[in-house]
């Protein structure tokens, strides 16, 4: 998606409708900087507040995404190009999320050794020793909880028997033994209980 190009949009069919930014923000309950940050690409409007706002312009959402107005001859083409556009957003947004997963469990885990084995054979007084084990351990318990939301809200989990793709729960995820990211888990559409390979798109 053309961040420049939507905005530019935004901009020229809030003129159509005689709108300035500030009756537009008010009409949609924002700040008039939040208008201009779309208008220059800086940022894309909030999905909740889309559908008000394709209204007040008089657009649809494939328009508003697309950043132009689109003719019915071209509509389904341009829909398509859309929503294969949007999964390969979603695909690297979660790929990105997912490499950040690893960097923050190996970072905690290292952190975690390091500490460790200073306290165990370095010559220190013993209080020093608890906190560095303290300190090591807290990393690793706050890395490793950071890096399974991660795991949790990047992408879905496959089932292997019905191939439907899931959003499963927190518990389950820190619950289920795992190989990679591959977790042992209940299938809610189907009920088989197997390891559920991550996916980046539904």
């Amino acid at each position: 998606m053309n961040q420049e190009k939507i905005g530019k949009f935004i901009a020229s069919c809030r003129k159509e409708q005689k709108l300035t930014q500030a009756a537009l923000a008010e009409k949609l309950g924002i700040t008039d900087r939040a208008v201009s940050k779309w208008e220059t690409g800086r940022n894309l409007p909030d999905a909740s507040i889309m559908p008000e706002l394709c209204d007040l312009l008089n657009i649809n959402i494939s328009e508003l995404f697309s950043g132009e107005r689109i003719d019915m001859d071209s509509y389904k083409e341009k829909s398509d190009e859309l929503l294969l556009e949007m999964k390969k957003q979603e695909e690297l947004k979660n790929k990105k999320l997912l490499s950040l997963e690893m960097v923050i469990g190996y970072m905690a885990s290292i952190t975690f050794m390091v500490m460790i084995f200073v306290a165990s054979f370095i010559e220190m007084p013993i209080w020093t020793r608890v906190l560095l084990i303290a300190v090591g351990s807290t990393a690793f318990i706050v890395g490793l909880i950071n890096a399974l939301k991660i795991e949790h809200d990047a992408g879905y989990y496959e089932c292997p028997e019905c191939k439907e793709r899931y959003v499963p729960s927190m518990k389950a995820v820190v619950m289920a033994p795992h190989i990679g990211t591959a977790r042992k888990m209940k299938c809610p559409y189907c009920g088989n209980k197997a390891y559920h390979k991550k996916v980046l798109t539904k």
